[in-house]
């Protein structure tokens, strides 16, 4: 697994910032939408009006896993709804994406046209770097035209950079994590149908794999899943949730 190294980061303040979310969010989309609000900080000129969210496409599907506020995660889900924009695009292509002025741009006529009825009017996503974990993009909607000049695109671009090692490492631990949250349902599910096997071992005096064809049987009969039925018989005990020892 990636490691975060400060020799890595040449912002020592940002790489701080950084190093002291992973150590203080416990949660995943805590630490995501902590960063999409140090976007919109960090990069609103002037006072100007920012949204911030941070798309993530795997495969065919595109979801915001972090949003500065609930307009930014809405508009980002209208694009996906389009199938292309800002974002998507960033993302897909590996390539930075600004629009100045979201009234003159040809690329994207329906996403565009909802956009400049909610007054945004520039908009700039940078892609993320994860390697084989994933496409993603930071996107920031402005209010103003022209919101972001070379000076500021190149600093959004260098923080990006800097959190791209963040980001992939947190979707590798989510990815263990849910892997370890599907094994443990299976072994509670296999825990499940093993008592119900046993108890119609005893109330028809039969083996093991006889047992277990009853059970499947009744489930075909049912339409209904293995460990639903197993569950209704453990349940007719008056017995309580089956427990699954994991030491």
């Amino acid at each position: 697994m990636d490691t975060l190294d400060a020799a890595n980061y040449p912002d020592p303040a940002l790489w701080d910032h950084i190093h002291s979310l992973v150590l203080e969010e416990s949660d995943l989309a805590d630490f995501l939408d902590e960063l999409a609000r140090h976007a919109v900080a960090s990069f609103r000129p002037d006072g100007t009006d920012i949204l911030g969210g941070i798309t993530l496409l795997r495969g065919r599907k595109a979801a915001t896993i972090a949003s500065s506020s609930e307009q930014a995660r809405r508009l980002d889900e209208i694009q996906y709804g389009f199938g292309d924009g800002p974002c998507l695009t960033a993302g897909r292509e590996h390539e930075l994406v600004f629009v100045p002025d979201v009234a003159s741009d040809g690329r994207w006529p329906g996403f565009t046209d909802v956009l400049e009825r909610e007054g945004i009017h520039s908009i700039l996503a940078v892609p993320f770097e994860l390697g084989s974990d994933g496409e993603a993009a930071l996107n920031l909607y402005s209010t103003t035209t022209n919101c972001f000049d070379p000076a500021t695109i190149a600093q959004v671009q260098s923080h990006v950079a800097q959190w791209s090692k963040a980001l992939r490492m947190g979707l590798r631990f989510a990815h263990y994590v849910e892997g370890a949250a599907d094994l443990r349902a299976a072994l509670e599910s296999r825990t499940t149908i093993d008592i119900a096997v046993g108890v119609i071992m005893a109330e028809n005096r039969c083996g093991q794999q006889e047992a277990f064809e009853v059970l499947r049987a009744a489930s075909s009969g049912r339409n209904s899943k293995l460990r639903d039925v197993a569950s209704e018989i453990v349940t007719a005990l008056g017995q309580s949730k089956p427990v699954t020892h994991f030491d």
